[in-house]
């Protein structure tokens, strides 16, 4: 079976599994999104899920974060892990925002990876769910899933984006990363795969 073949059975299951899909990190706007996605790296989404409203209690914007005392926000988010590292980052690059961009999370690539702490995979999250810019973040899920399904080598996450690119049309990028994770979680997980349960791969 081809990649191209492949490919339009994975987007076929997924769309009718997944009609709807959003962002499983609670946000209200681009700055909290930015925020949530920095603190979901090598932390669960239910887990930031349950910190990041305390921290936004505490400031839900960047003016509001970049006077907070970084102490502040590491205690906050301790459970989230890397707290030192993370806290650092969302104080620096609220700095960064109301400095160079008036207090709003910028919209391109190029300068949202120049912010402390945001890498091409937060960036491609942010860039694509609060601005609508296609892109595909892949993630730990998507580019596990994209080598068990063959639809690219596994050889790395920066090659397992670019095909992943080719072969799914760009107004479906925004959604089709959603639902690859939403699918590896409850369909496709690294450990305790069942087959049985496995629409896509039983089917590929």
């Amino acid at each position: 079976m081809t990649r191209k073949k492949r490919a339009a059975i994975v987007l076929e299951t997924l769309d009718r599994l997944y009609p709807e899909v959003s962002v499983p990190l609670l946000h209200s706007d681009p700055f909290t999104l930015l925020v949530a996605v920095v603190l979901s790296a090598q932390c669960t989404d239910e887990r930031v899920n349950q910190i990041s409203p305390k921290l936004f209690k505490i400031a839900g914007t960047a003016a509001e974060m970049a006077l907070l005392d970084r102490s502040i926000i590491k205690d906050v988010i301790r459970p989230c892990g890397l707290s030192e590292r993370k806290s650092t980052a969302i104080s620096e690059l609220s700095k960064i925002i109301m400095r160079d961009y008036n207090g709003l999370v910028p919209n391109t690539m190029e300068d949202l990876e120049a912010l402390p702490g945001v890498g091409h995979k937060t960036a491609s999250v942010v860039i694509s769910q609060a601005f609508g810019v296609p892109a595909f973040p892949v993630d730990t899920h998507i580019h596990r899933l994209a080598a068990r399904w063959k639809l690219s080598d596994g050889s790395n996450v920066k090659k397992t984006e670019s095909d992943l690119k080719k072969l799914f049309s760009i107004e479906k990028w925004n959604s089709i990363h959603l639902k690859i994770i939403f699918y590896g979680r409850e369909y496709c997980p690294a450990r305790g795969h069942d087959l049985n349960k496995c629409i896509i791969c039983k089917t590929l």
